[in-house]
């Protein structure tokens, strides 16, 4: 990545949750290596007319009880001060009559990437965007049901979703302040709509910026390793709310909630990789979850995790 940025080559990159499997290659051969990859309408491939089946899921998600037990574990830690936000994920397993490469080529979203029949992702978040000598982050936090009664009114003044914002901004503002000078909340809590193969949905997101160094490409890898994991999926204070997730999810997270870009020479795009579905042994899993903290209740929490499974139409 060094290399490449330094030569301001193009490059293509996807780094996994855990740091052990990451990838970067020059712009032509991610393609060839089976990655397809759509950045804010950038992309390696050409669009596929796709006969227009419906875009069912059927959703068998994670039992309750498997979701309560690590939940509480979560709840202890941060009664007893070890974090104070901590984004609790699982895995549902999802029937659907489509294959992930359809999903792909149908999913509509900033972010689109798909892999060999292995996994898509279809992220509305930004992670990092740099442009100009400025970095930028995107964190998104807080969802609702768009048709819920005043759905809109109800997640701006959630007191349980202004805690969660304010935490992952003031997170991400100390990450920027690493690798930047100047940093600033440039917009707050502003809020987007989704609309969904079932509905549609609210989220709240905000833009935070800082200066970079003139010679920021020659120190891209450190820069991005600062930065990660991103605040949105993992919590406060990041390094041992990361170790109280691997305890209680149990398994690795993988590509899931890790970060893939894109550098064109001179600016860089990336996001997270968040509206994850992957295939495991002949079965399609989708992983999901949210934000606990000591104002979270446990149905609330349970019926997020499903409610953000989804795929994102016109």
């Amino acid at each position: 990545m060094s290399a490449l940025a330094e030569k301001q080559k193009p490059f293509f990159f996807l780094i996994d949750f855990e740091h052990k499997n990451p990838i970067v290659c020059p712009i032509n051969k991610a393609k060839e290596l089976g990655f397809y990859f759509e950045i804010k309408g950038l992309k390696n491939f050409k669009a596929q007319l796709t006969k227009q089946k419906p875009m069912h899921l059927s959703i068998d998600p994670v039992a309750k009880s498997h979701y309560s037990k690590a939940y509480k574990k979560v709840v202890k830690e941060i009664y007893q001060g070890n974090t104070f936000l901590l984004n609790l994920t699982f895995p549902s397993k999802i029937k659907t009559p489509l294959s992930l490469e359809h999903i792909f080529h149908r999913a509509k979203a900033p972010y689109k990437l798909y892999y060999k029949d292995q996994f898509v992702v279809y992220s509305p978040e930004c992670f990092i965007k740099i442009k100009d000598g400025y970095i930028y982050s995107y964190p998104m936090k807080g969802t609702i049901d768009a048709s819920l009664p005043n759905a809109r009114k109800t997640l701006t003044n959630n007191a349980k979703e202004i805690n969660e914002h304010n935490t992952i901004v003031d997170l991400i503002r100390n990450d920027l302040s690493k690798v930047a000078r100047d940093v600033q909340v440039t917009r707050f809590r502003y809020i987007d709509k989704i609309k969904t193969q079932k509905n549609e949905i609210y989220h709240t997101s905000s833009e935070i910026r800082g200066k970079l160094l003139k010679d920021w490409q020659k120190q891209l890898p450190e820069l991005l390793l600062t930065m990660l994991p991103a605040g949105s999926i993992c919590g406060a204070p990041k390094e041992k709310t990361v170790s109280i997730i691997r305890e209680v999810e149990e398994e690795k997270r993988g590509y899931y909630t890790g970060v893939f870009g894109y550098f064109d020479g001179e600016n860089l795009d990336s996001a997270v990789n968040i509206r994850y579905l992957e295939k495991k042994q002949g079965q399609i899993l989708y992983r999901s979850g949210g934000g606990i903290t000591f104002m979270s209740n446990l149905e609330s929490e349970y019926n997020e995790l499903i409610e953000k499974i989804y795929v994102p139409v016109i």
